[in-house]
């Protein structure tokens, strides 16, 4: 089946989730700079959301890109991928809220290894689905990234438990490492089709 619609819907879905997180930004009841303050740590946690968010949109950009064609399976693996960063908005918002404590901060990272782990589910499908030899499989190869960032989001979860703020730390550290740009599918897919 062709996966125009499943792009088209992800990334309906992925403004959606944008959105409802801007909307957690609420205006201040004053009009001094010093009002801004207190809304210091809603503003950092979006920004942290909105860059998870970006970075699995433009992955999943390039993934999507690079596949030929989905199934059912993908389907569903992509509909797990949506859920989990569905709730991205709701654990952003509570983390801010409260000021970055434990419990905030422990479900959002639980809510990171839920969405790597969703990724990484429907990295394999499509794999599956082009072969083990098609441009996509070359592309993604070990995914030595997606499996460090489990381990440091499982890490910074049981760091919190010691300080919430290593934990927060940790996320911006996975956060700037897949900020960097990966180019293994656009080195891959960008070279087979200049050779066709």
């Amino acid at each position: 089946m062709k996966k125009g619609r499943l792009e088209a819907f992800s990334d309906g879905v992925i403004a959606i989730i944008i959105t409802i997180m801007v909307l957690e930004l609420h205006v201040p009841h004053g009009d001094h700079i010093g009002d801004l303050v207190p809304l210091l740590p809603v503003f950092f946690s979006y920004v942290l959301s909105f860059v998870y968010v970006g970075i699995y949109w433009n992955n999943h950009h390039h993934m999507i890109y690079a596949a030929r064609t989905v199934n059912g399976g993908i389907l569903w693996a992509n509909l797990n991928l949506l859920f989990w960063l569905s709730l991205i908005p709701f654990v952003t918002a509570w983390m801010g809220e409260n000021h970055f404590t434990l419990w905030p901060v422990v479900l959002y990272g639980a809510v990171l290894i839920m969405t790597g782990f969703a990724y990484t589910i429907l990295c394999r499908l499509l794999i599956r689905e082009a072969g083990p030899d098609s441009e996509l499989a070359v592309a993604l190869g070990r995914d030595w990234k997606g499996k460090l960032s489990v381990i440091l989001y499982a890490l910074a979860i049981v760091l919190a438990f010691i300080n919430s703020w290593i934990a927060f730390g940790i996320y911006v550290l996975v956060a700037v490492m897949w900020f960097i740009p990966d180019k293994r599918i656009e080195r891959n897919v960008g070279a087979s089709a200049e050779g066709e």
